[in-house]
């Protein structure tokens, strides 16, 4: 998850909102990434999808069987499908993301048994920091538009 957490950090120095990912198998890291939709325009440039195609790639094979994915938010309906499509393991993440996450908040599209894969969610692992690093950012961000306002 430290490694998730250092690239939320490069994403935040970029202006993106600072969530990071990586995709490891057998203790080794396969691919790393962070948000990087304002950067690409694209709204899929979330840092799990981003992390699963290099992984995918790393390994030559869209199936990431026995992979675990580390985020630092809880992934939305859309990461969360494509950890299912990807047929990886398990997911770690850290903050819990009420309003748009889909692996115990809004939903759990991890564990849900009309699919045909389904894998293990852990939530909460170094929760204060990731929590922190979005509050940090998010409140950077009103500041800096606060101080627009009243220039």
């Amino acid at each position: 998850m430290q490694l998730a957490l250092e690239q939320a950090a490069l994403a935040a120095a970029r202006g993106e909102v600072p969530v990071g990912a990586v995709v490891v198998r057998d203790d080794r890291l396969l691919a790393a990434a962070h948000n990087d939709r304002e950067a690409s325009g694209d709204p899929t440039g979330h840092a799990e999808l981003i992390a699963i195609r290099r992984a995918s790639r790393a390994i030559g094979h869209w199936r990431l069987e026995g992979c675990t994915v580390y985020v630092t938010l809880e992934p939305c309906a859309m990461c969360a499908g494509a950890m299912v499509l990807a047929r990886v393991e398990r997911c770690v993440y850290g903050a819990s993301d009420p309003k748009g996450g889909f692996m115990g908040s809004l939903g759990s599209l991890h564990d849900d048994p009309r699919l045909n894969h389904r894998f293990q969610v852990v939530p909460g692992v170094l929760e204060q920091d990731c929590a922190q690093a979005l509050k940090d950012f998010f409140g950077a961000l009103r500041q800096r538009r606060k101080q627009d306002e009243d220039s």
